[in-house]
């Protein structure tokens, strides 16, 4: 292979992610062992069009793997939605001879990406970072195992007071448009109920598994809600079965960006660290307009297009065993 990728530079954008370090760290490490300039991009796409760009040595990324967040910062860019933010931005990479680019981020980041190098012809590589873990083609994304994790402990402790003061906790996890973190945490930490945007699940199904649980004498429940599921917030839908259930005390509790933070798992390390190493092997090999993806445990590449475009959507298989497992 005639290699003529000289210098690569790394970016993170949109939402953070919990073992987005891990994964530049890899694109760092793997760029420095092939005699490879890399280059980081502050601030996501913003730092791209203002010049917000450092040279960066191993030293750089040691002892950021554990961390939560990004060392590079991360922002979502209205300027890079224009014509005119990219050509600025386009400019700014060949001032600095960059040869390629690794986006690590979600669909929009992505989109972002595959509209670049359509118009500029500069070569992109995606990384999944987001916890929703709803890009098409990767079984899952940077940063997903890790909110499970801190949804599923946060569920765990409230579940202690709920069986202590027999009450009824709906509990409200990220996931405006998917479900993968209700679904897993609800099932993870054995909640009576999961209510999520790819179910049709309505509040009056929730009454009757609820009436289902009342008759077996089951003092406590626990729900777990997507803040995206069709029927409302968690807020929402405990004032409709308070009204059904005044034995019921429902309390509501949201875990908000919690889920965003923390030390990555050791999951979210080791296929951050693949990912990353596989985007630079990939730019290397002049692959491009393409996503890292983890399908059955080995890399895959993933063109753009298809992440961005095509859904992805928990199995049925899964929901139904949520509900078996729930009753």
């Amino acid at each position: 292979m005639a290699n003529s990728v000289k210098r690569i530079a790394v970016f993170t954008s949109g939402g953070d992610a919990p073992g987005m370090n891990a994964a530049i760290r890899a694109v760092v490490r793997t760029c420095s062992f092939h005699d490879l300039h890399v280059y980081g991009i502050y601030h996501g796409y913003d730092g791209m069009i203002k010049g917000d760009i450092v040279r960066l040595e191993k030293g750089d990324v040691a002892n950021i793997i554990h961390r939560g967040g990004t060392i590079l910062k991360t922002a979502r860019s209205k300027d890079f939605m224009t014509k005119k933010g990219r050509q600025s931005a386009y400019e700014t990479l060949m001032a600095h001879d960059i040869d390629g680019v690794v986006a690590i981020g979600g669909n929009g980041t992505f989109t972002g990406a595959h509209i670049f190098q359509k118009e500029f012809g500069v070569p992109m590589v995606g990384v999944p970072g987001t916890i929703d873990n709803d890009l098409y083609g990767t079984d899952y994304t940077i940063g997903f195992d890790t909110a499970v994790n801190t949804a599923v402990e946060a569920v765990d402790k409230i579940r202690d007071t709920a069986d202590s003061h027999s009450r009824l906790f709906f509990v409200e996890v990220m996931g405006r448009h998917s479900g993968f973190i209700a679904l897993n945490t609800g099932i993870g930490s054995g909640a009576g109920g999961i209510l999520i945007p790819e179910s049709k699940s309505d509040v009056n199904a929730l009454l009757e598994h609820l009436k289902k649980m009342a008759k077996r004498k089951k003092l406590f429940n626990l729900v777990v809600v997507a803040e995206g599921n069709e029927n409302g917030s968690a807020h929402d839908i405990a004032d409709i079965v308070k009204k059904e259930f005044t034995q019921y005390e429902p309390k509501v509790t949201i875990i908000g960006h919690l889920q965003r933070g923390g030390s990555p798992t050791a999951l979210d390390r080791l296929i951050a660290s693949e990912m990353g190493y596989h985007a630079v092997d990939f730019l290397m090999h002049h692959k491009s307009d393409i996503m890292t993806g983890i399908q059955n445990s080995k890399i895959v590449a993933v063109p753009l297009q298809d992440a961005i475009k095509k859904s992805k959507k928990p199995e049925k298989s899964m929901l139904k065993m949520a509900n078996i497992l729930s009753l």
